[in-house]
């Protein structure tokens, strides 16, 4: 650890005595991502022997010159929707400090209090249509398919990307890549995640306290593109995998009283859980490619081969199936039963899924307006098993399931003459039963849209067979649960009041037959429709240097079954200024709040989270001071996460039974490499 300190040390006094070029970006981001859509500044492509080609750039004196404007990316939706726009990359310090997933998320997502745990939304989220397996705690710790991004680069690009956070928490990203010619580039994604335990330690011999692994998280993906000669064909593919282990704790005991010394020394708690741990393996192959015959008509093909793994040990069930606490008998047992085996418990879920998706496209103007279409078939098949405790002679321990489905869906857009509104609409119809439509106007001054989903319950709302829960909503005795419906309608305004822009925005939901897991862990329908009512409220104020940014939601929901807090914000101030003619600084504070609330608890042997009646959690603010540094193409942060921890003698929590982290420094550095 201290060598990686003097490392970033030297580099950082390295870049100190190299004149600087590049120039403090004055603008400021909508709050809080830190950059635009994708992270990135767009640029129109030019093609032939451009940036977009390959080619070399030369200054007066032949010498090269490589940089952000020389290595651009795009998406696979620009691809599919026809969009002629690279992406340059991202060299602004706003955000760099949000390192921690829960940041980068707006807050929008909750964990267990540490880097690497189970998140759950705080908000509700629309369903997917189609079966889905529901085992999605880790999914977001690694590169998602929509995000992945394809370079076109005029020279090697190397991404670096350290994060110490204080603690335990640590993350690492390495990124490559290289056009391999002016149109096959190729390149790979390494991330290396991991955290401490917080509570429940071991001492050593002479009384220190030796910290164990709580989670640990691989990600490597290698992407490539490839378009012909003639520009009509395209390929873009990636292959993903995610290897997540957790040590699953369950949770804390509390002790009767809390003094300071207890919240200042974790590792005297004890968790509700020892010798339990779960791993979670995913592939995903994935292959786009299209050819164009003509602009107003095109084909394209999308393949999906994805397999995902989730297997829970504990070796020791038998003090779980007894109240968790004894001096607090409220606390219920951590498993509410067991079917086969009281010694132990261990399940493996897998999960194999091949979706191939053939389609139609295109797009065609006419006096100004555009129009963009999109048509097509999926066929999906997949295979899902539960597998527990074999070996433990058991009389049968196996149960699969296999579906073959299809769904066809279309697309289409039109772009009015200012090329500043648009107006979307799609349906998806998987045949026989589920269906989803959305359309969407957006424009310089209104968003609003409109959307309506049935989808069908998720694989493990449906069937789950283990030693500890049990249930089974496909056979004949019993009740199906039925489509979930969701409709959804949105809108917000984009106000500018001279150097203050305005967003305010409202989300009306109305739930039926909406899916939960009540208070011991085990699936409920809601019958009766139920409404969720959220106002949303958003600044932006910027005056030369400074700036502040802000996002705001209160939320009602009519129904008990659905936990959201009813107040939630975040909030950030910001300064920025030149030091030493050198070093760029943007320094601030940023803040969250969310009002106390029933939040739900977290079942590691499902992986869902569930109700509970027992703690609020929330009615607190969190804040955290962050500075933020540039030497040229090499950004630094330094950043007092929970600066305000025991203040007015608060404890804070971020899910049932699991504090917030201490307070504790983070530090990262971000290097950029174009040749």
């Amino acid at each position: 650890m201290t060598r990686l300190y003097i490392l970033c040390l030297s580099i950082l006094l390295f870049w100190l005595i190299i004149p600087a070029s590049a120039q403090l970006p004055t603008r400021l981001p909508t709050f809080p991502g830190g950059a635009n859509r994708t992270g990135g500044q767009t640029t129109p492509s030019t093609g032939g022997k451009g940036a977009g080609a390959g080619g070399a750039i030369l200054d007066d004196s032949t010498k090269m010159i490589y940089g952000p404007k020389s290595t651009r990316y795009f998406l696979e939706s620009d691809v599919l929707n026809n969009r002629k726009a690279l992406i340059i990359i991202d060299t602004t310090l706003e955000g760099i400090h949000q390192a921690h997933y829960v940041e980068r998320l707006e807050n929008k997502y909750a964990d267990l209090g540490n880097l690497g745990t189970a998140l759950r939304p705080v908000f509700y989220e629309s369903p997917a249509i189609g079966t889905q397996l529901g085992y999605n705690v880790y999914g977001l710790y690694g590169y998602q398919t929509q995000t992945v991004r394809y370079f076109d680069t005029r020279s090697p690009y190397t991404n670096m990307d350290l994060v110490l956070g204080g603690r335990g928490q640590n993350r690492i990203h390495f990124d490559f890549t290289q056009n391999i010619n002016q149109r096959w580039n190729l390149g790979f994604n390494l991330q290396r995640m991991t955290s401490d335990l917080q509570f429940g330690g071991t001492s050593s011999t002479s009384g220190s306290i030796s910290t164990q692994r709580l989670a640990e998280n691989w990600n490597f993906l290698v992407h490539s593109n490839y378009r012909s000669k003639n520009q009509k064909y395209t390929l873009l593919a990636h292959y993903n995998n995610i290897n997540h282990r957790m040590a699953d704790q369950g949770g804390m005991i509390e002790p009767d009283t809390v003094s300071g010394n207890a919240i200042n020394s974790n590792f005297e708690l004890q968790p509700v859980l020892t010798n339990v741990n779960s791993h979670e393996k995913r592939n995903d192959l994935h292959l786009y490619h299209q050819y164009v015959l003509d602009t107003a008509f095109q084909v394209y093909n999308i393949i999906d081969f994805r397999s995902q793994t989730y297997s829970f040990s504990d070796p020791n069930i038998t003090s779980n199936l007894r109240p968790v606490d004894s001096s607090h008998p409220e606390r219920k047992p951590f498993y509410p039963s067991v079917y086969f085996d009281s010694l132990e418990t261990n399940q493996t879920t897998r999960f194999r899924l091949l979706d191939n998706q053939i389609g139609i496209k295109g797009q065609f103007e006419t006096r100004g307006s555009a129009f963009n279409y999109r048509a097509w078939l999926r066929n999906r098949v997949y295979g899902q098993s539960y597998t527990f405790n074999v070996g433990r002679l058991l009389p049968d321990s196996t149960f699969k399931t296999n579906r073959f489905e299809t769904i066809v869906g279309g697309w289409l857009g039109y772009y009015f003459p200012d090329s500043l509104t648009r107006a979307t609409a799609e349906v998806e119809y998987l045949l026989g039963r589920d269906v989803r439509f959305h359309g969407r106007l957006e424009s310089r001054f209104l968003t609003a849209g409109y959307e309506s989903i049935f989808a069908s319950p998720t694989l493990v709302q449906t069937r789950f067979i283990s030693n500890n829960y049990q249930w089974d909503h496909v056979t004949r005795q019993s009740s199906q649960f039925q489509l979930r419906g969701t409709q959804h309608a949105y809108g917000q305004l984009n106000l500018k009041v001279g150097k203050l822009v305005l967003s305010p925005g409202l989300d009306y939901y109305l739930l039926s037959n909406y899916i939960y897991f009540d208070t011991v862990g085990v699936p409920r329908q809601e019958n009766n429709p139920f409404s969720v009512l959220r106002t949303g409220f958003g600044f932006e104020f910027k005056a030369g240097r400074f700036a502040a940014v802000g996002q705001g939601y209160y939320t009602l929901v009519s129904r008990d079954v659905l936990r959201i807090p009813r107040l939630f914000a975040n909030a950030r101030v910001e300064y920025n200024f030149l030091l030493f003619k050198k070093l760029y600084v943007l320094t601030g504070i940023q803040f969250h709040y969310k009002s106390a609330y029933f939040a739900d608890q977290y079942m590691p042997l499902t992986q869902q989270y569930h109700l509970q009646n027992e703690t609020k959690l929330g009615d607190y603010i969190m804040a955290e001071p962050f500075a933020n540094f540039r030497i040229n193409r090499v950004r630094l942060f330094l950043k007092l996460a929970h600066a305000n921890q025991d203040l007015f003698n608060k404890i804070y929590y971020s899910a049932p039974y699991y504090r917030t982290i201490n307070r504790s420094f983070a530090f990262g550095v971000h290097w950029l490499l174009f040749d």
